[in-house]
């Protein structure tokens, strides 16, 4: 099975898809899958791109339309996460993941899925201290507050995702692990991205929440975007009790520009006996029902429920009973149903509409899923001004108390999870604390000498940075080992699961000659005629949103 990787989308749909159809044609390959690691742009009509938070300049109606309406179909099975700049009154539809048009599928604020037995996982957004601690109680119409602070990760989709037992293949986040960066070729970074030094070398670039998942998860793969450059690193965990020590091969991609590097293949032996389409994962519905009650819709601080003799219940790892009562509540059934159904008109460019207000309804398919499950669908009790679940169903997690105006006072016993995050105390320039109506300029000149160093490059395809863990290198096409178990899963669950308890890593001798092309694309300037070079000229049909600095320059 092969996976196309893609970092941020921006709306190309048509260019990736274009882009994936000429690699398979050249390269005489199949893509499988694709899965783009945040800033979509799932962009319905006028109405959904008021909800999106970018300068006026990008605020674009794009293609996605075209497949939400049903004029055209992704060739492709796609799989997303959110990012910074979404249209995110129509994510905040699919708090648990859902359909975003036919065989394009969005992973939720946090999500596990299966597909041909692969577990994909992702968490969407990007991490803010400020609001990381707070429920999920932005509703359109957004403030300018709000417009930011909706697509900010909260700690309870990290508490969600570190009840997570079994291993996950391959991880999503839109923003970096914070610390990854010390385990790839960190000079090549900061060459290509300057302004970043100052972030790297006091270790506050990236996620500290992403950090303790990459840490607690420990997958095979672990794929980002955000920062605009092709980055590789190959961490070693520390063994875990009698285990062997797990390794993560991290990817970071580009946009999808000219000549940039957006786009990789990834090879994934597919596991016997699976099912061919996409499925849900018992473990991760499990999860999503224990933890149902401590979800809150209010701004109030939070922090999830430990063991410090304060909560009734802390670990909320699900049991093999409780996972086989999630396949029991699907009748057997994992398979994820073709449910998609549009909630507001597409736009018509025949018939703009540029005065439409941002769309409020709930999704039919989290209707659905909330009532086969006794989930709460966050978005409509949001929407009819609920407060906190814990409250009202009988809370294990740790409130704040609130003084007589409403302001949480804090909670002396309970801290934040990140008492030492110092990201808000950079004063370098950091692409990540930018106000909606600016954007960060990439270092001048930079595009330009990519594009003139790297056009044969792009054909004959780049290798991974090297990473510095024991002098391991990371082949331009990644091969997903075959699975090896170190111990075994309760029985029953092996088989339901068809998983491993452990993958050992084993590629490191593939041959690199194989390698699947990166494709960067290229606009439509015009070749040298002595030029050789086989890279493929694809037009670009939104020239206008297209400056001549548009190697130079990008939103957040």
């Amino acid at each position: 099975m092969k996976i196309a990787v893609e970092g941020c989308c921006h709306g190309e749909l048509d260019k990736i898809y274009e882009t994936i159809g000429y690699l398979e044609k050249k390269e005489g390959v199949k893509v499988d899958l694709l899965l783009c690691c945040g800033d979509f742009q799932a962009v319905r009509n006028e109405g959904d791109m008021k909800c999106m938070a970018v300068p006026a300049k990008y605020r674009t109606m794009q293609t996605f339309y075209k497949y939400y309406s049903g004029e055209k179909k992704a060739p492709v099975l796609t799989i997303f996460i959110g990012g910074n700049h979404e249209a995110s009154n129509h994510l905040q539809e699919l708090p648990y993941g859902g359909w975003v048009a036919p065989n394009i599928y969005y992973l939720g604020y946090a999500g596990i899925v299966r597909y041909k037995g692969i577990r994909i996982g992702g968490l969407s957004g990007i991490f803010k201290s400020r609001d990381y601690r707070r429920g999920h109680h932005e509703f359109p119409p957004y403030n300018p507050d709000t417009l930011r602070s909706v697509y900010h990760i909260r700690n309870i989709e990290v508490f969600k995702l570190k009840q997570i037992q079994m291993p996950i293949d391959i991880f999503m986040s839109h923003d970096w692990p914070r610390g990854i960066y010390h385990y790839g070729s960190t000079g090549e970074l900061l060459r290509k991205k300057k302004f970043l030094r100052q972030e790297v070398e006091s270790n506050t670039l990236g996620s500290p929440a992403a950090e303790e998942l990459l840490s607690h998860i420990q997958p095979s793969y672990w794929f980002s975007a955000h920062l605009h450059v092709k980055f590789a690193a190959v961490m070693q965990h520390p063994p875990k009790a009698t285990a062997a020590p797990r390794v993560t091969k991290f990817l970071s991609l580009d946009k999808c520009l000219p000549y940039r590097e957006f786009l990789q293949i990834v090879d994934v032996p597919e596991r016997p006996g699976s099912s061919e389409g996409l499925e849900y994962d018992p473990e991760w519905l499990a999860i999503l029902k224990a933890t149902n009650s401590l979800q809150r819709t209010t701004p109030h601080p939070w922090n999830p429920p430990e063991n410090n003799g304060l909560h009734e219940r802390w670990d909320f790892r699900p049991s093999e009973a409780a996972m086989m009562k999630v396949v029991e509540d699907l009748s057997g059934d994992l398979a994820i149903p073709d449910n998609f159904s549009r909630t507001v008109p597409a736009y018509d460019p025949n018939k703009p509409q540029p005065h439409v207000t941002p769309s409020c309804h709930a999704n039919p398919q989290t209707t659905e899923l909330c009532a086969t499950f006794g989930l709460t669908d966050l978005y409509a009790y949001a929407g009819q001004g609920g407060g906190d679940l814990g409250r009202i169903q009988g809370s294990t997690g740790g409130e704040e108390d609130d003084d007589e105006d409403g302001h949480s006072v804090g909670s002396a016993d309970e801290p934040s999870e990140y008492p030492t995050d110092t990201s808000g105390l950079s004063s370098s320039f950091n692409p990540d604390e930018i106000t909606i109506e600016d954007e960060w300029e990439e270092e001048e000149g930079e595009g330009e000498g990519e594009v003139q160093g790297n056009s044969k490059a792009a054909v004959k395809g780049d290798q991974l940075p090297a990473a510095p863990v024991g002098e391991a290198h990371t082949p331009s096409r990644m091969v997903l080992p075959a699975p090896k178990s170190d111990t075994s899963p309760p029985t029953l669950m092996s088989h339901l699961m068809n998983l491993p308890q452990r993958c050992e890593d084993d590629d490191e001798d593939e041959d690199a000659s194989s390698a699947v092309r990166i494709l960067k694309r290229s606009s439509g300037e015009a070749e040298a005629p002595d030029s050789k070079s086989t890279t493929p000229r694809i037009k670009r049909r939104n020239q206008v949103i297209y400056t001549a600095a548009e190697d130079d320059e990008s939103e957040d």
